[in-house]
């Protein structure tokens, strides 16, 4: 069993070599404090989401490829502007002035594809932001880009653990728990040890933030009995699943999408505020 000393990276499951330092609680910035000034209403962005596609997961797939062969993008500068979204996303919906706790603390759970290098891209930004994330990453990729990723999290000396805590040490130790475990190309049942994983996830009181895709829900489908988080931030565009979507929060992140994509594949996207790169919804 984890303690909460070493949920916050004192303790022998940190792998991290670098000392736990604390974070000096950083203002957002102007944008962050005034973005309602320049979001939408209620009324205007209800009329943007009946009119915003959403994608199936072959359609969401093709969009990638085309982002990669066709316009350039490689894949570490999607992921990088992907996780700053949903860094700026958190930030929005869960100041650090509202935070229940007195330190700014969020569990990071990353999985082994992109969704979890999104993951390690938003932790990186949210420790710039002034929050405390430690970083659980148990299926790490033996590629070059993932490894970078885990470097500069670990230079920036977030810990991270060896083991998932138990709900209840959870709900003691941290604010927000954000789920970048599995992305828009999960399909089949969950492996281990990542259905022991989110099993602990339905048990806790901690909202959830999940990166495009609630882990373990169909695509298309969702999943009426599985996670069920309090955010969740869809990239490039919401996934067919995100009609199943409960919770108080709904961004949509990812303001890279060519306009030549948008009319291609019909997007509809809605325009985003001043020089946001995350929109309510």
């Amino acid at each position: 069993m984890l303690s909460v000393r070493a949920l916050f990276g004192i303790g022998f499951l940190v792998t991290s070599r670098a000392p736990a330092v604390l974070c000096q609680t950083c203002p957002l910035p102007a944008a962050a404090n005034n973005h309602k000034k320049g979001c939408f209403s209620h009324r205007e962005t209800s009329t943007m989401a009946q009119t915003l596609k959403y994608l199936g997961q072959e359609e969401a797939q093709h969009i990638d490829e085309e982002l990669f062969s066709e316009y350039g993008f490689s894949v570490d500068q999607l992921m990088e502007l992907a996780g700053l979204s949903c860094a700026t996303a958190v930030a929005r919906a869960y100041p650090i002035s509202s935070l229940v706790k007195a330190r700014p603390s969020l569990l990071v759970i990353c999985g082994p594809g992109n969704n979890g290098g999104d993951g390690l891209v938003c932790a990186r930004h949210l420790k710039l932001f002034g929050y405390e994330p430690t970083i659980l990453y148990p299926k790490r990729p033996n590629k070059p880009l993932f490894q970078g990723l885990t470097t500069q999290c670990q230079k920036m000396e977030i810990p991270f653990l060896t083991e998932m805590p138990e709900a209840k040490l959870i709900d003691e130790a941290y604010n927000l728990v954000i789920d970048a475990i599995f992305g828009f190309s999960f399909k089949g049942a969950v492996r281990e040890p990542f259905g022991s994983i989110l099993d602990v996830l339905k048990k806790t009181t901690s909202p959830i933030a999940s990166i495009d895709i609630p882990s373990g829900w169909d695509v298309e489908q969702g999943s009426a009995d599985g996670l069920q988080p309090d955010m969740l931030i869809s990239l490039t565009a919401p996934k067919k699943s995100a009609s199943m979507f409960r919770g108080r929060y709904h961004f949509l992140g990812g303001r890279f999408v060519p306009p030549s994509i948008e009319r291609k594949y019909q997007l509809n996207l809605p325009p985003y505020p001043d020089q946001d790169c995350v929109l309510q919804l």
